[in-house]
C-alpha cells in the first residue's frame, strides 16, 4: 500500500482537497518542470530543433507505457474533444446504423456523435441506468445493459471506463470483445480513469481512446494523449500541420512539401504539440505515476475510498460497493438529497469535494492523508445533526 505522498504536492495542512475529478493538483516536480520550461522560453537560442520533437515523443512513450501498448499508437491532443473529433472524422457509420452512449455522460463524448448521427442519417441512443439502479442505490451496473444493447444496427460505441457522476464501472474487456464480434467500434474518453484504473490497450482493443491530462494523470490543462488503433493509422488528421509531415526534423528543407505524414498515429498530432511550456510538466507527472504504479495507485485510491463509505453509511449515507465502481471514486448520496448548502458548508472548513448528479462526488488521490479522511466524516457528522 502506497503511504500519503502530501510531501509530494503543495497542499497547506489545513486543506482536504478531496476534488481529483475535478482537477488534480500538480506535484512539485511538475511545477519545477514547468517553471524551467517557462524559463527557457525566455531565453530560446537554447531551443533547437531537437526540442520540437523530443519531449513530446517522451510523453508519447510514457503514456504508451502506462496503457500497454507501443508509443506509435499515440497521438498528442489538447483535449479529449480532439480525440473524438479525430474519432468522428475517421470511424465509419451508416444510414440507419445506431451509436450507443450513456445518458448523463460527459458532454465531450456525446456532442460529436449527435452531430455525426445527423450528417450520416444514424441515431444517437443514449442508454438509461439500468432498472436495477433505483434513484436510491448509487452506482450503476451499466455493462449488462451495454452488452445487450450492442447488436447488429451498432457503428459505434462512445463510453468512459467508470461515469463521471459517480463511479460507476464499467467492463471494457467484455464490452470491446462483443463491439468487435458486431464490426462496431469503441470509442473511450478515460479522462476520469487513465492513471488512476488499470487500463490495457492490448485486452479492451478500442479503436481510439483518448485522455485529457489534467485530472487523474496529474498533468497540465489543455494538454492530453489520444490511443489510435493501427487499423486507423492511414486515417485523416483534423489539421494539418507542419510538424506531422515527413521529415520535419529537417527545417532547412520544411518547403519541400511531402504527402507524407510522420509514421503511427503521430499524424493525428495537434498543432504545435512541442508546447515547450507543458510538454515537460505532463511528461513529470506520468514519470511519477509510472514509479508509483498504476495499479497501486488503484489499491491505495480503493482502500481510501472504502474507508470514506464505511464511515459515511454509519451516518445514513449511501455508496456503490467496490464491485459496482471504480476505487479511486466515491458517490454518496442523502436521503432526501444533497443539501443545497453542502459544498458552501464544507468549503468553510477548508474540504473540496464536488456534486454531480444526485451524489456528492468524493475523488480523493495520494496526496490524501488519514487525517483529510477524518476531516470530511468528522464535518459530514456535523451536517447530519
Amino acid at each position: 500500500m502506497i503511504p500519503s505522498q502530501r510531501h509530494l504536492f503543495d497542499i497547506p495542512a489545513d486543506v482536504t482537497y478531496l476534488n481529483c475529478a475535478y482537477m488534480s493538483p500538480l506535484p512539485k516536480a511538475s511545477i519545477a518542470a514547468g517553471q524551467a520550461a517557462i524559463a527557457a522560453k525566455g531565453q530560446p537560442w537554447h531551443l533547437t530543433s531537437d526540442h520540437f520533437f523530443s519531449d513530446a515523443e517522451a510523453v508519447r512513450a510514457l503514456f504508451a507505457q502506462l496503457i500497454n501498448t507501443r508509443a506509435d499508437n499515440i497521438a498528442i491532443v489538447p483535449a479529449a474533444s480532439y480525440g473524438m473529433a479525430i474519432a468522428a472524422k475517421n470511424l465509419p457509420l451508416e444510414p440507419g446504423q445506431e451509436i450507443l452512449a450513456l445518458q448523463e455522460q460527459f458532454p465531450s463524448n456525446v456532442y460529436p456523435w449527435m452531430r455525426l448521427a445527423e450528417e450520416k442519417g444514424g441515431t444517437l441512443r443514449l442508454l438509461d441506468p439500468p432498472e436495477n439502479a433505483p434513484d436510491n442505490m448509487p452506482g450503476a451496473d451499466w455493462t449488462p445493459l451495454i452488452l445487450e444493447a450492442i447488436g447488429d444496427r451498432t457503428g459505434i460505441i462512445a463510453l468512459p471506463h467508470c461515469h463521471w457522476t459517480d463511479g460507476a464501472l464499467i467492463d471494457l474487456t467484455a464490452i470491446g470483445k462483443k463491439a468487435r464480434a458486431h464490426g462496431a467500434a469503441l470509442v473511450l474518453d478515460l479522462t476520469q480513469s487513465a492513471g488512476a484504473l488499470p487500463f490495457d490497450a492490448e485486452a479492451v482493443q478500442p479503436d481510439i481512446m483518448v485522455a485529457a491530462s489534467y485530472k487523474w494523470l496529474l498533468g497540465p490543462y489543455s494538454l492530453g494523449a489520444a490511443y489510435i488503433a493501427p487499423k486507423w493509422h492511414q486515417g485523416r488528421p483534423v489539421e494539418e500541420n507542419w510538424l506531422n509531415r515527413k521529415g520535419s526534423e529537417d527545417f532547412a528543407r520544411l518547403v519541400d512539401y511531402q504527402y507524407e505524414y510522420q509514421p503511427g498515429a503521430r499524424r493525428f498530432d495537434m498543432g504545435e504539440r512541442s508546447s515547450f511550456h507543458l510538454m515537460p510538466v505532463f511528461k513529470a507527472s506520468l514519470e511519477l505515476l509510472l514509479g508509483w504504479g498504476v495499479e497501486n495507485i488503484a489499491s491505495a485510491l480503493a482502500a481510501k475510498t472504502s474507508f470514506l463509505a464505511e464511515g459515511a453509511a454509519e451516518l445514513g449515507l449511501e455508496a456503490a460497493p467496490l464491485s459496482r465502481r471504480a476505487g479511486h471514486y466515491l458517490g454518496l448520496r442523502f436521503p432526501g438529497g444533497i443539501p443545497g448548502d453542502l459544498l458552501t458548508r464544507l468549503r468553510e472548513q477548508n474540504i473540496h469535494v464536488s456534486v454531480r448528479g444526485t451524489s456528492m462526488r468524493v475523488t480523493p488521490h495520494l496526496y490524501n492523508d488519514e487525517e483529510d479522511l477524518a476531516r470530511l466524516l468528522s464535518a459530514l457528522k456535523k451536517l447530519r445533526g
